[in-house]
């Protein structure tokens, strides 16, 4: 039997608790943990502002993660096809917030949405701490 690759892709800016237990239901789910790490330039044009943390600083968070294998950038949401085809992946895995969203890509592999950790987000944290701020 072949090993099951599984790949995923975020921001993982201000990293946290729901980052890791994504990552791990993730990782569970396959042999491989393949994980895609949106550029800065992706984030600022999809969410309006630059992340906290550099698109390298976030690769090497997400790198040092035991359950994660390989990690590369991602440039474009229009190209997940190509980066599922391009690492192997037998599996998409994205949160439920993007449900129905990445159906398109069923036809190259198993497509799951994994529901999130309540109560925990990167915006809501810097909300937080920004408002701790005199």
């Amino acid at each position: 039997m072949s090993e099951r690759t599984v790949i995923t892709f975020g921001t993982f800016d201000v990293f946290h608790v729901g980052h890791i237990r994504v990552l791990q239901r993730a990782a569970a789910l396959g042999d491989r943990l393949v994980v895609g790490v949106s550029a800065d330039a992706l984030n600022i044009s999809k969410k309006g502002r630059a992340p906290v943390y550099s698109q390298d600083e976030r690769m090497e968070i997400v790198a040092s993660l035991r359950v994660v294998d390989d990690v590369f950038v991602e440039e474009s949401l229009e190209l997940k096809r190509d980066y599922i085809v391009e690492h192997g992946a037998d599996v998409l895995v994205m949160g439920d917030d993007w449900a129905g969203k990445f159906d398109w890509v069923s036809d190259v592999c198993e497509v799951v949405y994994l529901p999130r950790t309540p109560s925990v987000s990167t915006t809501g944290l810097i909300e937080h701490i920004a408002s701790l701020a005199p």
